[in-house]
């Protein structure tokens, strides 16, 4: 029987990685950011990141994960205690975008109910900014309550406390095993079906048109790097966390390139189904693929319910299983994102793994409240940008300092070389988690910054700064906290 901290099967670990990769930013973000940076052309900055960053931070997330057994929080302070306040901020900001990914997952879960009779009208636009986020740009949006936003939030709230309190092997790792091979499974119906519409070819010649001149803009390189941070949870100590459940004998190595792969796959073939629909709904109306994209929420809130209402008694299929894999989507990623937190927590304080999730899930349920305002869509946007382009890529940088100079990863290869049964490591990857990755991120990172001063509003700019001392403060609490587990300063060591 497996150890309430330990994956019952190394199939366990993969679908859970997979599961957390392959989350909702691959439905609704990258068949944007395909198509905006170049087409096919985006496909060489992608594989560069992949194989640059993506898979060298993983196996080393994995490898010292893997090596400390314990949570983010106390294998950093086991590193070095200086850099403690570290182990809190990476997964308090993770549990940030749990908190704004349940806004998401509650409006899924209305559209799950509408898309049995379409009953988002005949304009989907104006019912989803409108009817049912009665959207307001001004924060005093924030005073108008939306009860059937909050109910549907609660709900999925319900859903992830149940899940979430049982050890991992009878929670996480089995909803693992049934709702990863079912949304693989779902996609494909939706994809295929798509394939077959009516000017499916339109919407696929104009994503995969390249556009090789933006080979040499800056913008398209740091998007490449930025979606891989993105879709595969990098920096989120969410990988770390995970691995630190795996058994002796796991193959790390080539269970991240495992992953990575699944992860590509997923968010490619996704996009083939999103512009197959797009190029059908182009044929239609005569309006441009160009003019019909739309980014974020509004491609599965907006653009896949305009279509539906086009496709005659198919959408009542096609339709229910469409926001069904948005909601298992979200599942997964939600599932990923409450672990780190919860670990440490645990390890800290001594509470049980189910009092934890309690906790934790009464405290983001109630602060979830804030996006079922009818100001919480324009607030989602500001979190959401604030987390990914400024927070997260901070821990990136600081997981590699603290990783791979102070932890010293070379240390690693020769245990993550004895079980690989693909790639061997060398000074190749030192040389990448070292010098390379750190200096890439760093551009990205303030690529980003620059992006939010320049073209933020006044509002975006204070609610970042809300949002920045929330994570801060926030951090600062639990390192001075003092620990009521007198384990923990002790860390085991595997390798």
């Amino acid at each position: 029987m497996a150890d309430k901290n330990e994956w019952g099967s190394n199939l366990s670990f993969i679908l859970a990685m997979i599961g957390s990769a392959v989350g909702l930013g691959n439905i609704w973000r990258y068949p944007y950011v395909l198509y905006s940076n170049g087409g096919g052309a985006f496909y060489i900055p992608y594989i560069v990141a992949i194989l640059l960053m993506g898979i060298p931070f993983l196996i080393l997330e994995y490898g010292v994960g893997y090596n400390y057994k314990s949570s983010f929080a106390k294998a950093i302070r086991k590193i070095n205690s200086k850099w403690e306040y570290l182990g809190w901020f990476l997964p308090v900001a993770v549990f940030m975008i749990m908190i704004y990914y349940s806004a998401i997952l509650g409006w899924d879960g209305i559209y799950m109910i509408l898309s049995f009779f379409k009953g988002w009208g005949a304009d989907p636009n104006n019912f989803f900014a409108t009817t049912l986020l009665q959207s307001s740009e001004a924060y005093t949006g924030l005073f108008s309550f939306i009860p059937v936003i909050a109910i549907a939030m609660l709900i999925g709230w319900v859903v992830i406390w149940f899940i979430s309190h049982k050890d991992l092997e009878s929670g996480l790792g089995k909803v693992s095993k049934v709702l990863v091979p079912l949304l693989f499974l779902i996609m494909v119906i939706i994809v295929a079906f798509s394939l077959t519409l009516p000017g499916a070819s339109i919407g696929l010649s104009e994503l995969f048109d390249p556009d090789w001149s933006l080979l040499t803009h800056f913008e398209i390189w740091m998007a490449a790097f930025g979606q891989i941070v993105f879709s595969l949870s990098l920096g989120m100590s969410i990988a770390f966390t995970y691995a630190s459940y795996t058994k002796d004998d796991s193959d790390l190595v080539t269970n991240t390139i495992s992953i990575v792969l699944a992860n590509s796959l997923f968010e490619n073939f996704a996009a083939l189904g999103v512009f197959s629909i797009l190029g059908y709904m182009s044929l239609q109306s005569g309006t441009a693929v160009a003019d019909l994209v739309t980014q974020g929420t509004g491609l599965v809130f907006v653009a896949y319910p305009a279509v539906f209402n086009v496709l005659g008694n198919w959408a009542l299929v096609l339709g229910p299983l469409f926001f069904l894999t948005v909601y298992l989507a979200g599942l997964t990623s939600i599932l990923s994102t409450i672990e780190p937190l919860s670990f440490s927590i645990q390890n800290k304080f001594g509470l049980t793994r189910s009092k934890t999730m309690t906790i934790l899930c009464i405290v983001g349920a109630a602060v979830s409240m804030l996006y079922a305002t009818a100001y919480g869509g324009t607030l989602l946007g500001f979190v959401d940008t604030f987390i990914n382009q400024i927070a997260l890529l901070i821990g990136v940088v600081a997981e590699c300092i603290v990783f791979a100079w102070i932890f010293k990863a070379e240390k690693l290869i020769d245990f993550l070389n004895s079980q690989s049964k693909s790639i061997k490591l060398g000074k190749w990857w030192i040389v990448v988690v070292k010098y390379i990755l750190p200096i890439f991120v760093t551009v990205i990172w303030v690529g980003g910054m620059i992006d939010v001063i320049n073209n933020g509003s006044m509002d975006q700019l204070i609610f970042t700064i809300i949002s920045a001392a929330v994570l801060l403060i926030a951090s600062l609490i639990f390192t001075i906290l003092p620990a009521k587990n007198s384990d923990w300063d002790n860390a085991e060591n595997r390798v």
